[in-house]
């Protein structure tokens, strides 16, 4: 079962008056994994779709859904996998490809098929991200040994942290979806900082790793206007193209950010000083 609900994009000047309830309903994705579904939230904010798979008794299949008004789920669309989880195995028309731990796999337009399940006993969590797509690009898959990797940040301003670039357009070719996974070291909590917009694209912010009882609060809003939304495990925010991305967590943890828009540019941001924050 592919399960969807939609989400409107919204003006700066009215988000400064939502309450935190109205905030979390508009932006926080709160249940990405469903038993045995597939969970999807449809976002106005470049029409980027993000949710997860996860197989636990048998296998599920992506179904189209209403929004996209086509037969398959990818006849207009590319698709990014992650897997959170253990091995698993996702079947594109037929290929099998198998996924490790934080292991991601590009999906291009027009496949008509995605099947994801199990592999042994081991319980696999996909997290999933889709743009719109104009081409149709091969498949690949991209394990931790493919991505680009940069080290960022420094302990003593408690962001030092490890930047994975997965389906990016220097390993992948895509329309516009990328992704990577930011792995926070041990004793930091802070991640990108300093923070920045990029007019150009949006983002989604998915959480994971994060030890049992603890928080993050991710930080959005204009530079001078920000808000605070707390996740826990498993939960996602919509970032807006005004609005900053910024987290502090309890501990540390790992998050993957999915963007679509208008460039591949990786390095197309407006930096803000984090002194100028407000």
């Amino acid at each position: 079962m592919t399960n969807s609900e939609f989400r409107y994009a919204h003006h700066p000047e009215d988000v400064k008056r939502y309450t935190t309830e109205e905030l979390r309903d508009h932006f926080l994705i709160p249940e990405i994994f469903k038993k045995d579904e597939i969970n999807l939230t449809y976002t106005m904010y470049d029409r980027f779709i993000a949710g997860g798979a996860f197989p636990v008794d048998k296998a599920v299949k992506l179904e189209t859904i209403d929004y996209l008004k086509s037969e398959n789920f990818l006849d207009r669309r590319e698709l990014g996998i992650i897997n959170v989880g253990g091995t698993g195995k996702v079947t594109v028309d037929g290929e099998v490809y198998e996924l490790g731990h934080k292991e991601a796999l590009y999906v291009g337009q027009g496949n008509k098929e995605v099947i994801f399940e199990k592999s042994g006993n081991e319980q696999p969590y996909f997290y999933l991200n889709s743009a719109p797509a104009h081409k149709a690009y091969p498949t690949k898959k991209v394990s931790k040994k493919d991505a680009e990797v940069v080290e960022l940040g420094d302990s003593k301003y408690c962001n030092k942290r490890v930047l994975n670039k997965l389906i990016v357009n220097s390993i992948v070719e895509t329309c516009q979806l990328q992704m990577g996974m930011t792995e926070l070291v041990e004793g930091n909590i802070w991640n990108t900082m300093p923070p920045h917009t990029h007019s150009r694209r949006m983002e989604v912010y998915f959480y994971f790793d994060l030890e049992e009882d603890q928080t993050i609060s991710h930080y959005m809003g204009q530079p001078q206007e920000t808000r605070h939304i707390f996740l826990q495990n498993h939960q996602a925010v919509i970032s807006p193209e005004w609005s900053i991305h910024a987290g502090a967590g309890t501990s540390n943890y790992t998050f993957i950010w999915g963007m679509a828009g208008e460039n591949l540019d990786y390095g197309d941001m407006d930096k803000v000083a984090v002194n100028e924050l407000k």
